[in-house]
């Protein structure tokens, strides 16, 4: 009979397993603490590798707790063994895999998406002839935009009224800020004054950013048109108050087209009351129940033929752009050509900054030009746009993606208009309506488009690099928050900046990212050029309140018996205020001095048989500006006096700074 024995000597056997474990040198324990054994000279497994081994496995045993602590470094054992670990694993993760991965879009139909260019290098072969072509086709635009351009600034003449003048969106008779002086005498005339004039598109759109007054009502963020046809039924014999913009009103009066802007000839007349609120044309208008002493309206029956050509200019641009998109392969090539052209579309079609000569647009977006494309380079050679574009065979998901996004956030003045967001100022969130919630909705889009962006850039193991550069953009803006008597302003230009680092991956979501922003880019400068980064209260106050004192008006005296009302008032609180203001139905009617004799109170006087209400605001005056108004107080048709409410009101005072959209008084033709 045979027996076995094992080689020990022991009467169980040996697991072989267990056998080679026994037989295994110990590796010291790493940093966590895990105990590895020692691979033979002829293996090629690397420490990074032996890391990645499941610390739970029995093959690899963990030492104790106090021999842990012992091998840590001596500047991190005051740290809790689980916060080093998890901490450990952070930072691992952030570096990357081992073997990061390189995003590269693969094409659908890459048979489809490549045809085009496999197309042009079949004609012409040679690359040399294909530069000249890319050359000839880029003048191609320059010359069509230039004809469309030039046909859309010429307007018909209009019979005994001549060529018509082009005016803004905003151009008005009456300034704002109460800048026609005591009782109008600066925008005078009031009557038998008319000129020919010419509106750009949409501006149906163009609202007002800061406060107006009208009558207790304070307007913001809407079209400032004050009145309309008197009979609801019909558009006949519009009126409209002196401070409402005249593009506005000769849309909503039925003159011209909103979409695509016209001529006209608008006429003052005068006095009027009982401004009529009507809803014409997408636009809502404003009543106002007293009299003003300027109205205007719009003759009828004039024959004029004006179209604003930024429609036609957008679509010759982004034909060529597409054309461009889906037959080169060049990514310095479609970006710069792609830039100049939609900044020039930008600066003088879609979005000009200025309005009227030719020769004064031209000048002030050429001038914004040379430096934005310095910063296109930057954006091309330092910040990934290269990167992203190079080698991307995708012609047509290029041209969805990365060139529809450009002409989005280039437009964005139509395409981003309906967010209630003008400016990212604490004062402009809090007055304009919706804006905080419209604000949250984006910093959790931002935020989910954050996330998946750095999840993109870990697997490129190219995170650290990034994490840093944002570190220090974050730095640089707290200590901008920090300067004092500065604001820290983001304008267009600067989120392009900020975030198209964060765009330098060829994926299909980046490049509808870093399109966008490109875009946002070229409009910020085109349109508002590089304003300043850090800018005064002063210089974003605009019409906000002053946190001036106000004036303490004492009880009205009425007389009824001939219409009188008469207001006195404390004294002020401080010497450095010298005087009164007073507004009458948002008109300055008074303006005294404390140092001046029988300045004491006012008096205001109506006809008897008045069946309009009066609205009174008062300021105190230092030198020649007024400063906060207080809220209107209502002398109503009744003969009572209905006291204003407490606080001041939004509307700022006169300034020595005359309006700039005030239509030019050279353009005026009287009779």
């Amino acid at each position: 009979m045979r027996s076995s024995r094992s080689d020990s000597g022991s009467s169980s056997p040996i697991s072989p397993d267990i056998e080679q474990q026994q037989r295994r040198p110990l590796r010291p324990h790493s940093l966590d603490g895990v105990v590895t054994p020692v691979e033979s000279a002829a293996s090629d497994c690397s420490v990074d590798h032996i890391d990645n081994v499941d610390r739970r496995d029995p093959a690899n045993p963990i030492t104790p707790r106090f021999m842990q602590d012992q091998a840590a470094p001596k500047r991190w054992r005051w740290v809790p063994y689980p916060a080093r670990r998890t901490a450990e694993t952070v930072v691992r993760w952030i570096k990357g895999p081992q073997n990061p991965r390189t995003w590269k879009i693969n094409p659908f139909f890459p048979a489809i998406q490549q045809l085009p260019p496999r197309l042009l290098a079949r004609v012409l072969p040679v690359k040399r002839h294909r530069l000249w072509l890319f050359f000839a086709f880029f003048a191609a635009w320059v010359l069509t935009f230039a004809i469309v351009f030039w046909q859309g600034q010429v307007a018909s003449e209009i019979e005994g009224w001549g060529e018509p003048s082009e005016i803004g969106c905003g151009s008005t008779y009456w300034s704002k800020n109460n800048g026609c002086g005591i009782d109008g005498v600066d925008c005078r005339p009031f009557t038998n004054s008319s000129f020919a004039f010419r509106c750009p598109a949409n501006c149906a759109s163009y609202r007002v950013l800061n406060p107006r007054a009208v009558g207790d009502q304070e307007i913001t963020y809407a079209p400032l048109i004050v009145g309309g046809p008197p009979d609801p039924s019909n558009e006949l014999n519009p009126v409209y108050r002196g401070d409402s913009f005249i593009c506005g009103a000769a849309i909503h009066a039925g003159v011209i087209s909103g979409s695509q802007g016209g001529c006209g000839v608008v006429s003052l007349i005068g006095e009027q009351q009982n401004f009529v609120a009507t809803n014409r044309h997408g636009i809502q208008s404003i009543a106002f129940d007293s009299n003003f002493p300027l109205s205007f309206t719009f003759l009828p029956g004039i024959k004029c033929e004006a179209k604003d050509a930024r429609w036609s200019l957008l679509a010759i641009s982004v034909v060529f752009t597409s054309v461009l998109s889906l037959f080169t392969t060049s990514s310095a090539a479609f970006f710069f050509a792609t830039f100049i052209i939609a900044f020039w579309q930008v600066g003088l079609a879609s979005d000009p900054p200025l309005t009227g000569a030719f020769a004064s647009l031209f000048s002030n977006v050429l001038g914004k030009f040379l430096p934005a494309m310095f910063c296109a380079w930057v954006f091309y050679d330092k910040m990934g746009i290269r990167r992203t574009l190079r080698g991307l065979t995708a012609q047509a998901e290029k041209t969805v993606l990365w060139l529809g996004g450009c002409w989005v956030g280039a437009l964005t003045n139509y395409t981003f208009d309906f967010i209630p967001i003008s400016r990212l100022t604490g004062h402009d969130l809090a007055q304009q309506p919706g804006a905080k919630a419209a604000l949250s909705i984006i910093v959790i889009v931002l935020t989910a488009i954050v996330l998946g962006q750095i999840w993109c850039f870990q697997q490129e193991a190219r995170l650290v690099r990034y994490l840093k550069l944002y570190a220090l953009f974050i730095v640089t803006i707290l200590i901008s928050l920090a300067l004092p008597n500065l604001s820290l302003r983001l304008h267009h230009y600067i989120l392009a900046l900020l975030l198209l680092p964060g765009t330098s991956i060829q994926t299909r979501p980046s490049l509808l990212y870093q399109g966008i922003l490109v875009g946002f880019f070229a409009n910020g400068i085109a349109r508002w050029g590089f304003d300043p980064v850090l800018q005064t209260s002063v210089a974003l106050q605009g019409d906000a309140q002053l946190g001036s004192a106000l004036p303490v008006i004492l009880a009205p005296v009425i007389n009824s018996s001939v219409s009188t009302i008469t207001f006195q008032w404390d004294s002020p609180p401080s010497i450095r205020y010298d005087g009164i203001s007073i507004l009458v139905n948002d008109v300055e009617r008074f303006r005294g001095f404390f140092d001046d004799k029988d300045v004491d109170e006012f008096v205001w006087a109506r006809d008897n048989s008045s069946a309009l209400n009066d609205y009174f605001r008062f300021a105190y005056v230092q030198g020649t500006s007024a400063g906060d108004y207080t809220r209107a107080g209502t002398w109503n048709a009744k003969g009572e006096w209905i006291e204003m409410a407490p606080g001041p009101s939004r509307i700022k005072g006169r300034a020595l700074v005359q309006d700039d959209e005030r239509v030019a008084r050279t353009l005026w033709k009287h009779g």
